[in-house]
């Protein structure tokens, strides 16, 4: 259906050209040409009037209390021009880069559905996230390209980061077997996806999902690098005694705990200096409370094919707490997976900027460094990486820029669009500006997983919303209607 004619002020170039719009077109929406097999998203609408051009002859006729669209045929003159963003040429099924200008006169049309699919690089059988914006279209991406080289969810707060991550989850809960599924590992810091471990009469994800919330990291499982991880103040010196104590320890009689390693340091004849610092070290670990004879959860029993594992943090304040179980949880799942003993798995990070903070010092980001590593090698070995931030320009640099699909919903923060506009390379300076209007639940898909960036609306999620706290209404009433009642029980006793 034809939606415009090309235009040739101004005149069309190899990365786009305009429109005169003269059926019913939409920002966000591709257009064919195809005189020439062009394809373009429309970056902007304007409206022009010739009668209204001039600021000087509007601002006259003003000062006069003339009605300009009474006085003179205003209506009759206006029109919409259609700037276009050039996609590629569609040829036999393909799509090319565009190496010349459209020709001025050409009919322009709307790009039929079944030809979006291809050149934007769905599939079939991907993950649904949702519909493609102004078209009747799912956004359904290539699990491989979405996830294993790792994915980004950027937005500021309340922007609906949350909803499409559950979005994400429940399609690779729902994938079939055939089509090949993997462990989702979700490190939840405030228990925001809980829901999905609740019965539900619509969609019930519960026979698939597990809440771990008692985490212990078993101390026999730790080796004196794994230890130096933890703590990363520990020089090489005290890592060399430290591994020493730990080798000769006689693993055959069971577990031992983190007061045996450190009476056996005592009791060694290693330097006093080394000594003092290594128990000190080993003390702070200790006083953790982490810390027991055995591991808690096992690996395998974290990372099942189709199911869903939740790290539960919500009860833990301390930030640092947090991280060793980050660090401890990641490590364990590369290893495993390098050797291949449990299944490819995706984890999924809440305020990764929290455990993979950009410019501090690696004491107060202990599970940055595993990060960082499963970002830069975990492609190889099926260990896939969903980063969730609201602040990009805290998190990794490093880590972000191994992300090579990003799933951006809105920012309004400048110095967050700077950073994300830098650290994707795939996103235009018209994508990033769009960035900051959209609505709860729009986003921009870009990188890897798609052919070009795609707006789109995030689709209804099928799981449970699980309703966390209060809100500052109900809490301020609830405390008023305490406080009377306190009142009311001390005059009672009076």
């Amino acid at each position: 259906m034809k939606v415009g004619t090309v235009i040739s002020n101004p005149g069309p170039t190899t990365v786009g050209f305009s429109f005169i719009v003269n059926g019913n077109v939409s920002k966000n929406q591709f257009v064919f040409l195809p005189d020439d097999g062009v394809v373009g998203m429309v970056s902007e609408i304007v409206k022009e009037n010739r009668y209204l051009e001039s600021p000087e002859t509007v601002h006259h006729f003003q000062a006069s209390n003339v009605d300009i669209r009474n006085r003179f045929p205003v209506g009759g003159w206006e029109y919409a021009v259609a700037r276009v963003k050039t996609v590629g040429v569609w040829k036999g099924g393909v799509l090319e880069r565009c190496g010349f200008a459209p020709s001025p006169g050409q009919d322009v049309e709307l790009v039929r559905e079944e030809d979006l699919n291809k050149i934007l690089g769905f599939d079939d059988s991907g993950l649904n996230l949702g519909k493609l914006d102004n078209h009747d279209v799912d956004v359904k991406v290539n699990l491989t390209r979405l996830l294993q080289k790792h994915l980004a969810i950027l937005a500021m707060s309340g922007a609906g980061k949350s909803y499409a991550t559950s979005v994400l989850i429940e399609e690779l809960l729902d994938r079939r077997e055939d089509l090949g599924k993997i462990g989702v590992v979700l490190i939840d810091v405030h228990g925001e996806y809980l829901g999905f471990s609740e019965r539900s009469k619509e969609q019930d994800y519960s026979t698939k999902t597990k809440v771990f919330s008692h985490i212990k990291i078993g101390v026999p499982d730790l080796s004196a690098g794994m230890i130096s991880e933890l703590v990363p103040g520990m020089s090489s010196v005290q890592r060399r005694e430290l591994a020493k104590i730990l080798e000769g320890i006689d693993r055959t009689s069971g577990g031992f705990s983190i007061d045996d390693v450190i009476k056996r340091v005592e009791n060694s004849d290693m330097g006093a200096n080394v000594k003092n610092a290594l128990i000190g070290w080993l003390y702070d670990l200790a006083s953790t409370g982490l810390l027991s004879d055995h591991s808690e959860p096992s690996i395998n029993d974290m990372v099942r094919q189709g199911k869903l594992s939740i790290i539960d943090l919500s009860q833990i304040i301390d930030l640092r707490r947090k991280q060793l179980i980050v660090t401890w949880i990641m490590k364990r799942l590369f290893e495993e997976r390098r050797k291949e003993r449990i299944p490819p798995f995706l984890v999924i990070i809440e305020e990764a900027h929290n455990f993979a903070r950009e410019g501090v010092p690696r004491n107060l980001s202990i599970s940055k460094g595993i990060i960082e590593t499963i970002a830069r090698e975990g492609r190889k070995f099926g260990a896939s990486l969903c980063l969730i931030s609201q602040r990009p320009i805290q998190l990794s640099t490093t880590a972000l820029s191994q992300c090579n699909t990003h799933l951006i919903l809105r920012v309004t923060n400048p110095y967050d669009l700077e950073h994300i506009g830098k650290s994707s390379e795939a996103i235009d300076r018209d994508s990033l500006n769009t960035i900051t209007s959209l609505r709860v639940g729009e986003g921009l898909l870009v990188g890897e997983a798609v052919n070009f960036p795609v707006f789109f609306k995030v689709r209804k999620r099928r799981s449970p919303e699980l309703k966390l706290g209060k809100n500052l209404e109900e809490m301020a009433i609830e405390y008023k209607e305490k406080e009377m009642e306190e009142e009311k029980d001390a005059l009672a006793f009076i």
